[in-house]
């Protein structure tokens, strides 16, 4: 195995001393009044090498790991997972570096993932928050450890967030629905306390009222099975005579198609929130509320970095527009 090269190594090999040498590799060269062929000769020869450092020791010493924790729902849901790669891709042009996972939004498993994170000492959070985590957010907050909010936010805690308009997005859908002829128009959304749900049910309840229209609303619970929530949309469907949906997550939505399919009926005209690759293969293309992704992604590396770097000035609640994209399974055949 080869043996790993310390900074005594570099500076023995090049006849200067440690300090020197460390002073250079932690960027004090000018500071120290260290010449600029010396800090040049030593800068090459640990690019020749390969040199290494420590990063505990470095971390120990600076009290910064350079590492951002993001604890996300669901990675494998689309809207999380590029909201991710976003930020993974901006922060390491920062010199950090991201270590992430999913929650499921199971709030024990959320609580224990943000106690597992805060004791390898990351810099920084970003969470979107599960219900019921009120306290361990207020407690890294009160430790003076930066954290960010997005997708949804707890109410009862003071701090940054970054949301789209939810209740706005879902009011356009639903104007959409009603502009377009449709009379008979159901939420599918879930049994969840979260903000980002309230919101989708304001918002589809403001525009049904606007229309005088009698509102139809199906919850399903958080723990249902896939097969379950299946059968619930069916009868919901079929015994309200729905000609139009609106599903308040992507993930609904495509769990309506498999009803469809597998109990061969009719879909009604359908819009979700939040896009999805399958949206645009499926036939009739479904239309979406769709978030704006690298502009949510933007602001929250912007706010965490100016927490991390302590120029922060005031705490931000950011909201955001969504986009309503228009595509077949929303128009009505005349």
């Amino acid at each position: 195995m080869k043996k790993r090269i310390l900074i005594s190594d570099i500076a023995k090999a090049l006849g200067v001393s440690v300090t020197t040498v460390s002073f250079i590799l932690n960027d004090k060269a000018k500071e120290k009044r260290i010449s600029e062929s010396l800090t040049k000769r030593v800068l090459d020869y640990v690019k020749k090498v390969g040199y290494k450092p420590n990063e505990l020791a470095k971390s120990l010493r600076t009290g910064k790991t350079k590492i951002i924790g993001l604890i996300i729902e669901d990675i494998s849901n689309p809207f999380f997972g590029n909201i991710a790669r976003l930020i993974e891709t901006k922060v390491y042009e920062q010199g950090y570096r991201i270590i992430y996972c999913s929650t499921n939004n199971d709030s024990e498993k959320t609580k224990e993932l943000i106690g597992m994170f805060n004791d390898r000492q990351v810099d920084g959070f970003i969470i979107t928050p599960s219900e019921g985590i009120e306290e361990t957010i207020s407690n890294l907050i009160q430790s003076n450890v930066p954290v960010v909010l997005f997708d949804r936010y707890l109410p009862e805690v003071e701090t940054d967030y970054v949301i789209a308009d939810n209740f706005q997005g879902a009011f356009d859908a639903t104007v959409h629905f009603n502009e377009q002829g449709y009379k008979r128009i159901g939420l599918v959304s879930l049994y969840s306390d979260q903000t980002q749900m309230r919101d989708r049910l304001g918002g589809y309840m403001k525009a049904m009222d606007q229309f005088k229209k009698q509102a139809y609303i199906k919850k399903i619970q958080l723990d249902a099975s896939e097969a379950e929530a299946i059968d619930e949309l069916h009868e919901f469907v079929v015994d309200n005579r729905l000609d139009a949906v609106l599903f308040a997550t992507n993930y609904l939505a495509i769990t309506g198609l498999k009803s469809g399919k597998k109990h061969n009926y009719k879909l009604p005209a359908l819009i979700a929130f939040d896009d999805h690759t399958v949206f645009k293969l499926h036939e009739p293309a479904i239309t979406v509320v769709s978030q704006p992704i690298e502009e949510i992604a933007n602001h929250i590396i912007n706010i965490l970095l100016l927490k991390l770097q302590g120029k922060a000035k005031a705490i931000k609640h950011l909201t955001l527009p969504c986009e309503l994209k228009v595509r077949e399974s929303s128009i009505l055949k005349r």
